[in-house]
C-alpha cells in the first residue's frame, strides 16, 4: 500500500505508540486523522501537524464509526487503519483479597479486544468501498493492530492484559482470511517492553532496568520503532494475516 496521499487512521493515537505512528505516517506524506480517548493530547497533536482529531472511546460504537467516517472522507477512501488504543490491569487471580473481580477484566477485553474489533470491523468496512489501487494486487486497505508479547508469556497479575492481547493475536489470520478476496490485509504487532505512558509511572531506576532485561538492545524500545514497522506492514503486500512480535527478543519470565 501507498502511504503517500493515503488516508490513514490511526485509533490511540494522542500519545505512546500511537502518537509515534501518527508522526511516522505524517512525515511520509498520508492524511492522517486521529482518534483518542483524550481529547487534549489528542488535539494538541492534530493542530501541531495540522491533521484531524475525532474523540473516540473504542467501546462506543457510534464513537469509532464516527472517527472511521472522518477518516473515509478523503479523497481515495480509507486505506490505513492502525489500532493502537488499550490499557492494563494488574490483579492476581486469588489471593488474601479474595478472587479477581470481574468488573475490572471486563474493562480491560472492553478496551482492548472488543474496542480493536470495533475499529478493525468498521475500518474493513469502509475500505470495502474503496477503488483498488493500480498495480497487479489491486490493494484496497491494510488494517495493523497492536497486541503485546504478554499474549504469550504473560506474568503473574497479567490474567486480564494476557487474555485481551490474545484475542487480539487470535483475530489477526480470521480477519485477514475474512478480508482477503477484497485485498485487504490485517497484520498485528505484538511489542515488548516500550518506552510508553503505561510505564512512564514508574521510577527511573526501575525503567532502567526493566529496559536492561531485554537481551538486545538492552533498553526499552521506543515508539518510533513501532511506528516504523506499522509503515512497512503498510508498505509490504505480502505480510498479511500475521503477528509480528517486536521485543528484542524477550521472553517474560513469570514475574
Amino acid at each position: 500500500m501507498r502511504i503517500e496521499g493515503s488516508s490513514a487512521l490511526v485509533v490511540g493515537g494522542a500519545s505512546g505508540l500511537g502518537a509515534a505512528t501518527v508522526n511516522e505516517l505524517h512525515a511520509r506524506g498520508a492524511i492522517v486523522t486521529i482518534a483518542d480517548v483524550n481529547a487534549e493530547r489528542g488535539n494538541e497533536l492534530a493542530s501541531e501537524l495540522g491533521v484531524e482529531f475525532v474523540a473516540c472511546d473504542v467501546r462506543e460504537e457510534a464513537q469509532v464509526q464516527e472517527a472511521v467516517a472522518c477518516a473515509a472522507a478523503v479523497t481515495g477512501g480509507l486505506r490505513i487503519a492502525v489500532c493502537c488504543a488499550g490499557t492494563g490491569w494488574a490483579q492476581k487471580l486469588a489471593g488474601s483479597k479474595g478472587p479477581h473481580p470481574l468488573l475490572p477484566f471486563e474493562t480491560i477485553l472492553q478496551i482492548n479486544l472488543i474496542g480493536t474489533f470495533n475499529v478493525l470491523r468498521f475500518a474493513a468496512s469502509a475500505m470495502l468501498a474503496n477503488e483498488p489501487f493500480d498495480g497487479a494486487d489491486g490493494e484496497r486497505g491494510v488494517c495493523v493492530n497492536t497486541a503485546s508479547i504478554a499474549a504469550y508469556d504473560g506474568q503473574i497479575g497479567q490474567l486480564a492484559y494476557s487474555a485481551s492481547k490474545g484475542g487480539v493475536v487470535g483475530m489477526t489470520l480470521p480477519a485477514a482470511r475474512d478480508l482477503a478476496q477484497h485485498a485487504i490485509r490485517v497484520c498485528t504487532i505484538a511489542p515488548g517492553l516500550f518506552d510508553t505512558p503505561l510505564l512512564a509511572a514508574l521510577p527511573e531506576e526501575a525503567r532502567l532496568k526493566l529496559g536492561a532485561g531485554v537481551p538486545y538492545p538492552p533498553r526499552l524500545g521506543d515508539p518510533s520503532e513501532y511506528a516504523q514497522l506499522a509503515c512497512h506492514i503498510v508498505e509490504n503486500r505480502m505480510l498479511n494475516g500475521e503477528v509480528i512480535r517486536l521485543d528484542g527478543a524477550l521472553r517474560m519470565p513469570p514475574r
